[in-house]
């Protein structure tokens, strides 16, 4: 049996206002209906005008996905009627979209796929149920928020891969500074379709709606998956149907079963005149598109020596990424840098912004480099600095220096081998590892101050007998 696997991608787009009037977009934290117009809720005699800056934005993801634009694509109407639409229809574009084809590469267990896209459109959103013990309550604020819909091809063959994609897929558009992608606020949100082959026979396909996190995704599919491969192993038919996914008793839920595609009455949207992308507007779009992440990685592994680990951790959040560019600019070694924020610094990074300024976290690397002071010291200092708001220059003053005298040291290393004895016993028994143990004991002794290269050569000394 063999799962296939196709997405439809909704990402709310980064603009200021609403795809088709002046509203305000940022709904997420204001109080309900109150970033409303005539327009998005389809008030009789308002008419749209579409938001340029949302084109261009769509543009981008088009371009950086190696799609195909079409000069000329039209919108249609969407007629269905559900209480958070408010207009009975949703404006969308079918007959003629934005974009067609292109593709997006990712990593699943090590090796590299490509899934390829089938078309890329603009819509508006609808707005939000809230259920609640009472009854169900309705907000418009996010009628006519900008979307771009992205729908692949049905390329997937596991639930694995189309997390991945997606992880991939949010990596890009944030790179792309067209969405925060952040998938807990429903900015990018998933429909899934997946059907289960038997015997070379094209399977059923199922439908899952609104997955909104990675988890969800991948086990809402292999649930899915299972749910088609039992009816198949009992011989019974896998019927047509729509499941929801509820993440708390992560089961799927049926909303509906249909033996026939609904009937939407699409037809061209009469209040809007057709987009035309003229050669002159795609130039300046693609000449303001911002670096890829695929292409900062392949610097970064070229001119920094960073290995593709390393490199993905740093992409999945393009403010990370920045921050990293203005830290290696002011440090002899890329690579530390890297491990500097990726670990010492990515610990205390809880939000948006970095926990201590490009900067500061230079002082402490360079004064390292410059054996100003030890590497615990200098994590104790990025611990101060970020948890009690201390300037770094008065940590790095205080910080008294690296203990590198012969005798001092020779004194704290007799004190760890008459302590520990068992550990000593270890190493000369050939346990290498031992060492390390005694040197973090000295360390902890020299409150971090000691030159841990020095103080390993001095014990290993003292433990041969010298």
């Amino acid at each position: 049996m063999e799962v296939v696997i196709g997405l439809e991608i909704h990402v709310q787009l980064l603009t200021r206002t609403k795809l088709f009037c002046p509203c305000r977009a940022d709904y997420f934290a204001a109080p309900p209906n109150t970033l409303t117009c005539p327009v998005c809720l389809g008030l009789p005699g308002a008419l749209p005008v579409l938001n340029r800056r949302a084109v261009e934005l769509a543009l981008r993801v088009a371009l950086a996905l190696g799609a195909e634009i079409q000069t000329r694509s039209q919108f249609d109407r969407k007629n269905y009627f559900y209480p958070d639409l408010p207009k009975g229809y949703q404006i969308t574009q079918r007959a003629v979209p934005l974009a067609h084809g292109g593709s997006l590469a990712f990593t699943v267990g090590g090796q590299e796929r490509r899934v390829r896209i089938r078309e890329l459109h603009l819509e508006e959103d609808a707005g939000k149920l809230i259920h609640t013990p009472q009854g169900t309550l309705i907000d418009f604020n996010r009628c006519g928020v900008p979307l771009v819909e992205i729908v692949t091809e049905p390329d997937f063959r596991s639930p694995q891969e189309a997390r991945e994609f997606l992880r991939s897929l949010r990596t890009l558009l944030r790179h792309l500074r067209v969405s925060n992608a952040d998938m807990e606020k429903g900015e990018l949100r998933c429909d899934a379709n997946i059907s289960v082959s038997q015997d070379g026979e094209a399977g059923t396909k199922t439908e899952i709606k609104n997955l909104n996190s990675f988890k969800a995704v991948e086990r809402a599919l292999w649930a899915a998956a299972e749910y088609q491969r039992e009816l198949l192993a009992r011989g019974q038919r896998v019927e047509q149907v729509t499941f929801g996914w509820d993440e708390g008793r992560e089961e799927l839920v049926l909303q509906r079963t249909k033996e026939e595609a609904h009937d939407y009455r699409y037809f061209p949207e009469p209040d809007l005149v057709p987009l035309v992308i003229t050669p002159e507007w795609l130039a300046e779009v693609r000449a303001g598109m911002p670096e890829l992440p695929w292409e900062r990685k392949a610097r970064w592994m070229r001119d920094y020596g960073l290995n593709p680990a390393e490199a993905e951790a740093l992409l999945v959040d393009p403010g990370r990424a920045e921050y990293f560019e203005a830290v290696v600019r002011g440090v002899s070694n890329p690579r530390a840098a890297a491990g500097w924020v990726l670990s010492e610094l990515g610990q205390y990074w809880t939000s948006d912004e970095p926990p201590l300024p490009a900067d500061e976290l230079v002082a402490v690397i360079r004064a390292v480099e410059e054996g100003r002071i030890t590497r615990p010291q200098a994590k104790a200092c990025v611990e101060k600095a970020v948890t009690e708001k201390t300037p770094v220059s008065a940590l790095l003053e205080a910080a008294g220096g690296v203990v590198r005298d012969e005798e001092a040291l020779r004194q704290l290393a007799e004190e760890v081998v008459q302590e520990n004895p068992q550990a000593v016993a270890d190493y000369r028994a050939g346990r290498a590892q031992a060492l390390g143990f005694l040197v973090g004991q000295a360390m902890r002794k020299a409150q971090g101050r000691a030159d841990p290269k020095r103080l390993a050569q001095v014990l290993q000394s003292l433990l041969s007998g010298g």
